[in-house]
């Protein structure tokens, strides 16, 4: 099954490339083969693909950005330090600072501001040319950074209250709550200890996998529809893909911030007393 959806993006290429409307073949739809690449390297039983390669890059990004930012800090600042004392402020004051306050939040900036730009730059690779694919619609790069958010938020959650404590924290122990208290810790305990890492992850692929497929489907449309009279739907398909460009630029921000926001908001939910 897997070999079946593994096309690559040059297969892809030349099979739309030869693809027009009125040429007697089909829309060659987007699908799930739009997600799958074959290995570019294969080492024993381990494959390295695009998504594991622009992770990589983007990785190695981020940390020469803020290495060449940061290396020698001047009192007055150059164009790639004020670049980067900008995105770090806007994380610490705006995100941490907002939701843990200075004194409990400082501590935790280094962890937000890398897990923001992170998911950010995983994002902005879907509208960068040659790269167009964002590596969160992978449903794994989103699951593994919402378990280390998981790890992060129960682990300070029983250093800090203890088991008894910790417990309470997970199931909104509330006393108040009388007959109803057994009901509300099970759906507490399933919401927060099962369910919140499953939607922490899937909120963020979801919204870049339907991103990608979209744009995909209005570029390979563009394609498709020039020729003859098809060429007019051509042009408004071509418009099209140009809004989805300008609207996944926003969306991909607005994506990363929401998945800092919620990490910020299950630490301050491990240092209360109730979450």
């Amino acid at each position: 099954m897997q070999k079946e959806l593994a096309v690559s993006a040059d297969q892809m290429l030349a099979f739309e490339t030869d693809c027009h409307i009125f040429d007697g073949c089909g829309f060659p739809a987007p699908g799930l083969h739009s997600f799958v690449f074959e290995p570019l390297l294969t080492v024993g039983g381990f494959e390295f693909n695009k998504p594991m390669l622009l992770a990589l890059v983007g990785t190695l990004a981020i940390v020469w950005f803020f290495w060449a930012a940061f290396n020698k800090p001047q009192l007055v600042p150059g164009k790639l330090q004020m670049v980067g004392e900008a995105g770090y402020d806007f994380v610490r004051r705006g995100v941490v600072y907002e939701n843990l306050g200075k004194r409990e939040g400082e501590k935790y900036v280094p962890f937000v501001v890398a897990l923001f730009f992170f998911v950010w730059v995983m994002n902005l690779w879907s509208v960068i040319p040659l790269a167009q694919f964002p590596v969160t619609s992978i449903i794994a790069y989103p699951m593994v950074l919402a378990l280390i958010v998981y790890v992060t938020w129960v682990s300070l959650t029983f250093k800090r209250h203890g088991f008894v404590g910790a417990f309470k924290n997970f199931t909104g122990y509330d006393k108040s709550l009388g007959p109803v208290l057994p009901l509300a810790m099970l759906i507490e305990f399933f919401s927060n200890l099962l369910v919140r890492p499953f939607t922490h992850a899937v909120r963020l692929f979801a919204n870049m996998f339907a991103g990608h497929l979209l744009i995909v489907m209005f570029t390979i449309a563009s394609w498709y529809l020039l020729n003859g009279i098809g060429i007019a739907y051509a042009a408004v398909s071509f418009v099209m893909t140009i809004a989805m460009v300008a609207f996944e630029l926003f969306i991909q921000a607005i994506q990363a911030y929401v998945f800092v926001l919620l990490t910020c908001n299950y630490i301050q939910g491990a240092l209360a007393e109730n979450h």
